[in-house]
């Protein structure tokens, strides 16, 4: 759609992605109940039954009073209300962060525009098997700290590759960790948030700020891999990689003909700034 209406082809992707958003989230917002009470599609019986579940697990909904203003400042005053916004903020940035610029990522490793894109696909696979299958155990046992911190240990661990890894494929298996733990992470840390929320007022109120406040993540997400920051963490990343050489001994069992064949992998050669 390049040219289109004298728009480019990036800016038709935001437009086609937002206005998607906001015909469906604007349909929704009739389509869903608020609560067992109101739905339709449900029996009676199965109204009943849903209403009482809620009340055994979150206690009572106090559903026939609306969200007032004062409903507002007291729950945004909630210091553990901030928190879950602050948790949310802090994951969004590594989301956003890979999403952005996860074909800039791949790229590095030596491929073409076409190959990057094909190898951009099988990370998101994975995430997304992975996600659904650590969403399944977490509302099977009801559980939900214990496989968040689970999956952001995984998350870490991958970004933690990247940055100190040589090896092209392993990077390449780091994003697999890193995009797997991250998505994996989001659902079940709004999820954790909200069953620790009673009363649909807090809920509600609650809710929108943890999603609110933590998509800002996505405006410092922009910034994490900009192109003009590129020659000083080169640099940084030489050095570390000569301090890493200096302290192994893995060049004293080699041959000066497998230095060579190695190149600048040979653990002997230093990079200069």
């Amino acid at each position: 759609m390049q040219g289109v209406r004298g728009y480019s082809g990036w800016r038709w992707i935001f437009i086609i992605e937002g206005a998607l958003t906001v015909v469906f989230g604007f349909g929704f917002y009739f389509f869903l109940p608020d609560f067992p009470e109101d739905t339709k599609w449900l029996t009676e019986e199965e109204r009943i039954y849903a209403s009482a579940r809620l009340h055994i697990e979150q206690g009572r909904s106090n559903a026939e009073r609306p969200v007032i203003f004062k409903d507002i400042t007291k729950t945004l005053r909630d210091h553990r209300v901030f928190l879950g916004g602050l948790m949310y903020f802090a994951l969004v940035v590594p989301i956003y962060g890979y999403a952005y610029f996860a074909p800039a990522i791949i790229q590095t490793y030596g491929y073409g525009s076409i190959q990057t894109q094909l190898h951009s696909v099988p990370p998101w696979a994975v995430s997304f098997g992975v996600s659904m299958i650590v969403a399944f155990l977490s509302d099977k046992t009801q559980h939900r700290a214990g496989f968040a911190i689970g999956s952001i240990c995984i998350c870490v661990t991958g970004f933690t590759i990247l940055l100190a890894g040589s090896n092209r494929d392993l990077k390449y298996g780091a994003l697999f960790l890193a995009v797997s733990g991250a998505y994996t992470t989001a659902p079940i840390l709004a999820c954790w948030f909200n069953m620790n929320l009673g009363g649909h007022q807090r809920r509600s109120v609650g809710s929108a700020w943890q999603v609110a406040f933590g998509n800002i993540g996505s405006i410092i997400a922009v910034y994490t891999f900009r192109k003009e920051d590129a020659p000083s963490l080169y640099g940084m990343a030489c050095l570390l990689e000569n301090k890493k050489r200096d302290r192994s001994s893995q060049g004293e069992t080699l041959t000066e003909e497998e230095k060579a064949e190695l190149g600048d992998m040979s653990p002997e050669y230093r990079y200069l700034l």
